[in-house]
């Protein structure tokens, strides 16, 4: 089976060619709630080209209501013989969602704990790192999805102080030569990396002690296409899985096809 799973957030698109449960391509755009229906097909088959006529199903989230909506058209009228899911509420995903309103959960993070309980025993945090917003996730040690956490993210928070400082700008996102800045570059550079590592460190750290359990088992699963930004200077995680969010989108496509 080849499935075409897509996670549509707030600023980007992910998509990604599943084969016998690897993801074999996978393409990143912009999310543009402009686009229309007939615009998200032409750049559908403009990405995935001939390998589109084996796509045997379609897996979708979408934190996105009006980009959503045009997808549900695109779908309905492009690929209307293709099977489809929708994570959406109401969707058979097998992970109970032990919070307030689930309603409000975004389909993404249902999808991330969906796979972070069948790949990863046990109790789990995942971490993903948007640009708009960094989630924390908690699956409890029964694969239920008990909460979490939500910061701004490291592209917005950049983004804020370049429009709100009026000596500061937009850097590139990358590690600096070291924690102390000796330049207004270096010195937001170390913020967006250090600052946000240690805050990572920090909410893992106070999530395990909320689990009430050591912190030798809990698995700590970092996703998302700034994690690699920032990995690397935490200490907390046990695990990084770039494709999460796809391997729970097959997995919803599987449990409701």
């Amino acid at each position: 089976m080849t499935l075409l799973a897509v996670d549509i957030g707030n600023a980007h698109t992910v998509l990604g060619l599943i084969l016998d449960g690897e993801v074999g391509a996978d393409w990143r755009v912009s999310t543009d709630e402009r686009r229309t229906a007939d615009e998200w097909a032409v750049l559908i088959r403009g990405l995935v080209g001939a390998r589109l006529d084996g796509i045997s199903g379609i897996s979708v989230c979408a934190t996105v209501p009006a980009v959503l909506h045009e997808w549900r058209a695109m779908l309905t009228r492009h690929f209307p013989e293709v099977p489809q899911v929708i994570v959406e509420p109401g969707i058979r995903t097998g992970v109970p969602i032990l919070v307030d309103n689930p309603r409000e959960v975004g389909a993404d993070r249902i999808v991330n704990a969906l796979a972070a309980s069948s790949d990863y025993p046990g109790p789990s945090i995942v971490v993903a790192f948007g640009g708009t917003a960094t989630t924390f996730d908690v699956v409890d040690d029964q694969g239920r999805y008990v909460g979490g956490a939500i910061t701004p993210g490291i592209a917005i928070s950049l983004e804020a102080l370049s429009r709100g400082g009026a000596q500061l700008r937009m850097v590139e996102l990358v590690r600096p030569r070291s924690v102390i800045g000796k330049n207004t570059v270096e010195a937001l550079q170390s913020g967006m990396v250090f600052g946000v590592a240690s805050q990572v460190e920090g909410m893992v750290e106070r999530l395990i002690g909320a689990l009430g359990r050591p912190a030798s088992e809990v698995r700590v699963i970092a996703t998302g296409y700034l994690a690699p930004l920032v990995i690397e200077e935490c200490r907390c995680f046990t695990d990084r899985s770039p494709w999460l969010t796809l391997r729970g989108l097959e997995k919803a496509f599987l449990r409701n096809t």
